[in-house]
């Protein structure tokens, strides 16, 4: 999978969940192997995290042929009262335009190093 971050050691601000959530909201068909190598988790971890988002309806899925399709609910409130009434879409919004940031910076640097 393209984009796999370095290895991290340390606390971090997202969780696990969070981090397939994010994933599976890039590719909705992702296979677990790639979630993992994506997030630095191992396989089975990624499956326990995909049946807790299941679990409490953050998440289904519909075989297909061999792999899996992912949808997001994303209506779904987060879990934790410090974040009560902030939507799963709202997170994933945030993380988005993250993503989007980071993926447009290398190519600015590399157009101010050319000047």
């Amino acid at each position: 999978m393209e984009g796999v971050p370095e290895p991290h050691n340390g606390w971090t601000f997202l969780t696990n969940h969070a981090r397939v959530l994010a994933v599976i909201a890039d590719d909705n068909s992702a296979r677990i192997r790639d979630i993992a190598a994506h997030c630095r988790l191992t396989e089975r971890a990624v499956q326990k995290i995909i049946a807790d988002l299941e679990q409490d309806g953050y998440l289904s899925h519909t075989r297909e042929g061999r792999g899996n399709t992912y949808r997001i609910e994303p209506d779904r409130v987060l879990r934790h009262p410090a974040e009560a009434g902030l939507s799963v879409a709202a997170l994933l919004s945030l993380l988005a335009r993250d993503e989007a940031a980071r993926n447009r910076r290398p190519v600015a640097e590399a157009s101010r190093r050319r000047s």
